[in-house]
């Protein structure tokens, strides 16, 4: 399992530095998280370990926290990227809050995952995994698919054409040219049967909402026939 990001917790464990001590650090400034989940948890990457090194030597010399923080803010830390700020903290999505956002069980997502379908962006120590904005449009796609009828071993060879398409997209020089060729051909093709699909399904729709307008139409004229009788009958009565 590649790990490459902790919860603030696990960092404190990893690095051997009390976790009340790093809040202060986050609280201060002097320490700024790579990103934060939609819980608004921090969340650190590997590098944050050598950076946590850095801030404790300089408190080991007797610097406090103020004077730390005005050395980063003029020469910053050996270890730390110098473009990071704490206004560039990248967001991503818990699994509970993927499943809220796409009406669906977080188990559902697990299971996806579980499947190969999908694959969680950053992944920690302790196996909590977070996911970028993105899912919520492609997780919606998986869901109209299971509406098309597809199972989730043919959703699963979508998915792979999806991430094969971003592989070539962005390196497509790693790869040789018939393996290539080979590979869109096939992306290609499956985008051919999704057409004809979607096709099949619209033609569907359109023959269901011409019957619901109908029926609905004929359930109202009964209703007032219907209603009719019973005002006859009260009146028979009468």
């Amino acid at each position: 399992m590649k790990i490459n990001f902790f919860h603030i917790d696990e960092l404190a464990e990893k690095s051997g530095t009390p976790l009340s001590t790093i809040e202060a650090w986050v609280s201060d400034g002097i320490f700024i998280p790579d990103g934060k989940a939609s819980d608004s948890t921090p969340i650190f990457s590997i590098e944050s370990l050598k950076t946590i090194e850095k801030i404790k030597s300089l408190i080991d010399v007797g610097y406090d926290n103020p004077e730390i923080k005005k050395i980063i803010r003029k020469v910053g830390l050996p270890s730390e990227n110098p473009k990071k700020t704490s206004n560039e903290k990248n967001s991503y999505l818990t699994v509970g809050t993927l499943a809220e956002k796409i009406d669906v069980s977080p188990r559902t997502i697990k299971h996806w995952e579980e499947k190969g379908i999908i694959e969680p962006d950053l992944r920690s120590q302790g196996g909590f995994r977070l996911y970028r904005d993105y899912y919520v449009l492609f997780c919606n796609l998986i869901k109209d698919l299971q509406l098309f009828g597809y199972s989730l071993e043919q959703i699963k060879t979508i998915s792979d054409f999806f991430r094969d398409f971003i592989g070539i997209r962005d390196n497509m020089e790693v790869a040789d040219t018939e393996t290539v060729d080979f590979k869109l051909e096939a992306m290609e093709n499956e985008i051919q049967l999704l057409f004809k699909k979607t096709g099949q399904l619209k033609n569907g729709i359109r023959r269901w909402e011409d019957l619901l307008k109908k029926q609905r139409k004929q359930i109202s004229a009964l209703k007032e026939k219907n209603k009719k009788r019973v005002n006859r009958g009260e009146t028979d009565e009468n």
